[in-house]
């Protein structure tokens, strides 16, 4: 009897260790999570500034500008003072990046207001031929987002009493996979040059990639927008006149609402690691003029 009583005894406090050891782990991870999103709220904040600062000085958005320079992987000890630092500040590092947004195509533009712009389309159409991919999507995209443009109150309004399946608002890329074809394979080919912005934009001709500026020129080769992309490493364009006279040699024209030298919105990527765990953020900045704003914000 006596045996089984301090089998049962050490049973119980074995239990309840256990369950304070779990209690304190959730409390940690907590208090990482939370720490993990305060220092990247400030990388953000930095980004801003840095924004801000690039467009007092500068009335052009280039690769060649400090916003473009990424951050390795610093260690953020070295940014608090000796001796102040505890344990997981230690341990913590930070990275990240901006990139200019409207260096890719931006997707809003496929429709505004329930209306489809067939240019649009056909320069979607482009891009996924050059991607090897079905154009006919770049129409079935477009269709989903007038669908869900041209009544979404009464879509709302209405959506408990239709039984069938209710039209999108497109937002983001991912959400690309409710236009029936559209696969999570194609997706990753198209990611890195395509977006939703909130309103329709130009694409910055300095920044943009050759994909890009072939799908949104009409008639420019992808080949030949490597070249022009090779001509603006060595010397970006100064303006729309430049790039259309460098681009002058393929016949071709372009016109303001196509073209752009300046950005509103960029892509600002954040990677915190901090003692076992590690959050990475991806936000979206609008600068217009010397103000800043935050878009949207999404945790990985």
């Amino acid at each position: 009897m006596a045996l089984l009583l301090t089998t049962l005894a050490i049973t119980i406090v074995a239990s309840l260790f256990w369950q304070q050891q779990i209690q304190v782990r959730s409390i940690e991870n907590q208090r990482l999570q939370l720490q993990k999103q305060w220092i990247l709220r400030g990388a953000l904040d930095w980004a801003g500034l840095i924004l801000r600062e690039d467009a007092k000085y500068s009335t052009l958005d280039t690769l060649d500008e400090p916003w473009a320079v990424p951050l390795a992987e610093t260690r953020l000890d070295q940014y608090v003072e000796n001796g102040s630092a505890d344990a997981d500040i230690a341990d913590a590092t930070l990275s990240g990046s901006i990139s200019d947004a409207q260096a890719r195509y931006n997707l809003t533009n496929l429709c505004t207001n329930g209306t489809i712009n067939p240019v649009e389309v056909a320069a979607f159409e482009q891009m996924l031929n050059n991607a090897h991919l079905d154009p006919a999507l770049a129409q079935a995209t477009a269709v989903e987002m007038a669908a869900a443009q041209k009544n979404p109150a009464a879509n709302a309004a209405n959506s408990d009493n239709q039984s069938g399946p209710q039209p999108m608002n497109l937002t983001q890329v991912d959400d690309l996979l409710a236009v029936p074809g559209f696969t999570p394979e194609i997706l990753d080919k198209l990611k890195n040059f395509v977006i939703f912005l909130p309103v329709a934009t130009p694409i910055n001709v300095n920044t943009a990639p050759a994909e890009v500026l072939a799908a949104r020129i009409d008639g420019l080769s992808l080949s030949d927008a490597a070249l022009l992309v090779a001509s603006r490493n060595t010397a970006s364009f100064r303006d729309i006149a430049d790039f259309a006279e460098r681009l002058a040699g393929n016949s071709l024209s372009v016109s303001n609402l196509e073209a752009s030298l300046t950005t509103n919105y960029f892509l600002v990527n954040g990677k915190v690691r901090m003692s076992r765990a590690v959050l990475e953020v991806q936000a979206l900045i609008e600068r217009n003029g010397t103000n800043t704003k935050l878009i949207w914000i999404r945790e990985y």
